[in-house]
């Protein structure tokens, strides 16, 4: 077993509640506990980025810049970390440079310090922008592989994809196992050959939905993985990520020893039990979420694209034609170019899948996002594309061959220019990123924080009215 500490990323502040519950915790209910959190010596905090931008303006009117802001003060000795979808930032669209730059320019400057960065596709030109504002502005930069398995992802793809990365900047490489397919035995031979390949740490995020989330970081853990993302027991597990103290309790007294205090982590832990009593009491945290679901395993799809596509199915009537359609999900991501199933590619896929089953023929009805990926708008495919499929799908249209953000002339002075005409926002730089990734609800958001501009004595504005929601 590797002889030095394992390090300790948690995800209670994002990732935890975004899988168990809709991102919908409130700043409020995290103050209380910051500064325990502080203290406790995590290697960082997983606290902003995903989704947690869009909802802090859509559900809880909140601004998320001024939640960072408030994180940061309360939580000034610990590593603050994002997630960023490469050339989509936080939101579905590829984004101008001059977008991404100003975006990761302002979340270090508000408090970021760890950005880690994916693409959907691990097509690194749409992680290089990023990466190098990152370094520009003095973040830590942890580009991330998307892990998946297919005939072309094997340890040789992504051993490959890390050494690229590691060229392009990379102070850490993050496995992200974003369905929770990697099974123990093969997180042990990655991480090993990536680290035997790499000379920067390795960083492993799995979830625990197929129940296996333990085990792959124990066995990750023997094979010298740096840092692995845990969430506190309150909203660990299940579609999460596997409980921080379970896996502090395992280590203690071994080589590699997180060297976290158990007693610590059970008193900040009573505080989000109460949190998450209060999201269930409220209908946002389902139990159902805590259940193992191998699923995944057996038909290589994650959860929410399950559920996205029975939800598509009920829709059309046609529940009955459900295992077709889990059958399809591998034909179309074989003709597609195997692209690994993440936000958006799984819904794309998904969706598609839903259409050839029902309409009776394979690609009758194609979305524009379907369209789109075939195009090489998302980027580059892991795998050659069955062209006859491309070409039912999108006729003669040209297939982009450049990094798509090539194409886009820079959008920051547009936006800018929008906001001013419309008189909303209060002038910042961080209003017209809010406004530039998400333009409708931001505009409602401005409307009614402008209009309530009182503060409470931890610098969280007050937004009393009668009717939020978007």
């Amino acid at each position: 077993m590797n002889n030095k500490k394992l390090f300790i990323t948690d995800t209670i502040l994002r990732d935890a509640h975004q899988s168990q519950a809709a991102t919908r915790m409130k700043i409020e209910d995290m103050i209380p506990a910051l500064e325990q959190l502080d203290q406790m010596g995590y290697w960082s905090l997983e606290c902003w980025g995903g989704a947690t931008f869009d909802v802090c303006m859509r559900f809880l009117n909140e601004d998320p810049w001024e939640r960072l802001r408030t994180l940061k003060k309360h939580m000034p000795n610990t590593k603050l970390q994002m997630l960023f979808r490469g050339q989509n930032i936080l939101g579905y669209k590829h984004y101008a440079d001059d977008v991404v730059d100003s975006f990761v320019g302002k979340s270090i400057e508000n408090g970021i310090d760890v950005i880690r960065i994916f693409d959907a596709l691990n097509d690194t030109r749409n992680l290089e922008q990023a990466i190098k504002s990152c370094k520009k502005y003095g973040g830590i930069c942890e580009p991330a592989l998307s892990y998946t398995e297919s005939p072309v992802h094997n340890e040789e793809y992504f051993v490959k994809l890390a050494k690229e990365l590691e060229q392009m900047g990379a102070d850490v490489i993050c496995i992200k196992d974003m369905a929770n397919l990697l099974l123990p035995f093969d997180a042990y031979s990655l991480v090993k050959k990536l680290k035997e390949n790499v000379n920067v740490p390795i960083h492993l995020h799995t979830h625990n939905t197929t129940g296996t989330g333990d085990m792959v970081y124990l066995m990750a853990a023997q094979a010298g993985v740096d840092i692995v993302d845990t969430a506190l027991s309150p909203l660990a597990n299940g579609t999460a990520q596997p409980a921080t103290e379970a896996l502090v309790a395992t280590l203690q007294g071994t080589a590699r020893d997180t060297g976290l205090d158990l007693n610590k982590l059970s008193e900040v832990a009573a505080h989000f039990r109460k949190v998450a009593d209060k999201l269930k009491a409220d209908g946002i945290l389902d139990p159902k979420v805590l259940n193992v679901d191998t699923k995944t395993l057996i038909y290589q799809v994650p959860g929410g694209m399950l559920s996205n596509m029975l939800s598509q199915l009920k829709q059309a009537g046609k529940e009955d034609k459900y295992y077709d359609v889990l059958a399809e999900v591998p034909r179309v991501r074989k003709d597609f170019g195997y692209p690994p199933l993440v936000t958006p590619t799984s819904q794309i896929v998904g969706t598609q899948a839903v259409m050839n089953v029902i309409a009776g023929e394979r690609y009758k009805m194609v979305p524009k996002e379907s369209k789109g990926m075939l195009k090489g708008e998302y980027g580059r495919l892991p795998a050659p594309v069955d062209e006859d499929v491309r070409k039912k799908c999108i006729g003669d249209d040209e297939v982009i061959t450049c990094r798509p953000a090539d194409l886009i002339e820079p959008e920051l002075p547009k936006y800018k220019a929008e906001l001013e005409a419309k008189g909303l926002g209060n002038g910042s730089v961080e209003d017209v990123l809010s406004y530039a990734l998400f333009p409708q609800v931001a505009e409602k958001f401005f409307k009614v924080r402008d209009a309530a501009p009182t503060q409470d004595e931890n610098g969280v504005r007050n937004l009393v009215v009668e009717d939020l929601s978007f």
